[in-house]
């Protein structure tokens, strides 16, 4: 396959350093930094380990050698969804999301031909998330945020939360909704069963939560991609739309159209790990609705970022849909705004860029 331009709409970053959080706030739960060694540190939450990170978590210069040995010509970054912090008291979740927010819009401006952002929001207090989204989108010139799959006891269908997805349609911001905190850990002691069962259950409630909340139905013009091709919500799509049918009573309560007519209305990222679901999400959804997207710089994600897109018996039309125009239109940035890699508005692409 020639080489094509790749937009990595799911990838992870962290600022080098931030505030003792512990200190700043007056109590813990918090993730920290531990630079143990050069280029490694470890995340500790009130001295216990959660996970060791390399450079590429925070600096972009590693991130883009990367990038480069990958032919990953942009990244889309997010905050590690440990950091999101719903639990703690809005005003220091707001706080910590500013800190994390400036951090990447930082980087964004440093490397515009190589980044775009996606803000964190404090999602426990409605008026504080609004606030801050806004800020995102005019102050800080980021293309949306990352939301988590639930907000505490809120799934992403309560009214509470509502009003933060009105003023992001209102504002243009793409919303990117990642599993986090997963249901059922005490169950999943072992075998890493949170990120392999847990993960793909949070992504199919957050999905079911909005279709049958309604979200979508009253604002159509929300652009939303899921983490993890969908979770395990494509796979059961079927059982969804089944018990839709037969128990509207428990199912058709608060919005009365079937969940299939929303399938491509929303977007997944192409993290499945098997051409049989890339395949399958491709059809399942509409080829302009599945993006590329690895969990970088995770080892759960695509380490060959693109490679099962270009493996697949697909034209190099549909692949370059896949690779990076989908993401664009999900983040409604055209194609000029890239004219080194998009010359034309029409998204011709340039052949001196695929490098």
């Amino acid at each position: 396959m020639k080489q094509l331009i790749k937009i990595d709409i799911h990838t992870h970053i962290l600022p080098k350093n931030w505030p003792n959080l512990r200190e700043r706030y007056g109590y813990g739960g918090f993730i920290r930094l531990e630079h143990h060694k050069p280029c490694c540190a470890r995340m500790m939450m009130d001295g216990k380990f959660f996970r060791e990170v390399e450079a590429n978590c925070w600096d972009p210069v590693t991130r883009m050698s990367e990038c480069d040995a990958h032919h990953v010509h942009i990244q889309v970054l997010s905050t590690v969804p440990v950091m999101f912090c719903y639990w703690a008291k809005p005003k220091d979740t707001w706080d910590l999301s500013k800190i994390l927010n400036d951090h990447i819009a930082d980087v964004v401006q440093e490397f515009p031909h190589r980044f775009i952002g996606l803000g964190t929001l404090p999602m426990q207090d409605t008026k504080l998330a609004i606030e801050e989204l806004e800020r995102c989108m005019k102050d800080l010139g980021l293309a949306g945020v990352q939301i988590g799959s639930h907000i505490n006891d809120m799934n992403l269908d309560d009214e509470r939360l509502f009003p933060i997805f009105e003023a992001a349609a209102d504002l243009g911001a793409s919303i990117f909704i990642h599993p986090w905190d997963m249901m059922g850990q005490k169950q999943m002691s072992k075998y890493w069963l949170p990120w392999l069962v847990g993960m793909p259950a949070e992504t199919s409630l957050a999905i079911c939560s909005m279709i049958f909340g309604g979200v979508f139905e009253r604002l159509p013009n929300l652009r939303v991609a899921f983490a993890h091709g969908g979770g395990s919500f494509p796979a059961t799509i079927g059982r969804i739309g089944h018990g839709f049918d037969v128990r509207p009573d428990l199912c058709a309560v608060d919005n009365n159209v079937h969940p299939s007519q929303y399938l491509g209305k929303f977007y997944l990222d192409s993290l499945v790990h098997s051409p049989e679901m890339l395949r399958y999400i491709v059809d399942l959804m509409g080829e302009d609705k599945i993006a590329l997207g690895t969990d970088y710089p995770f080892p759960l994600g695509e380490l060959s970022p693109g490679k099962l897109i270009g493996g697949m018996d697909f034209s190099d039309e549909l692949k370059q849909k896949l690779l990076a125009l989908n993401a664009l239109n999900w983040l409604n940035i055209p194609t000029s705004k890239f004219s080194d890699y998009f010359p034309t508005s029409s998204g011709q692409l340039n052949p001196d860029a695929l490098v």
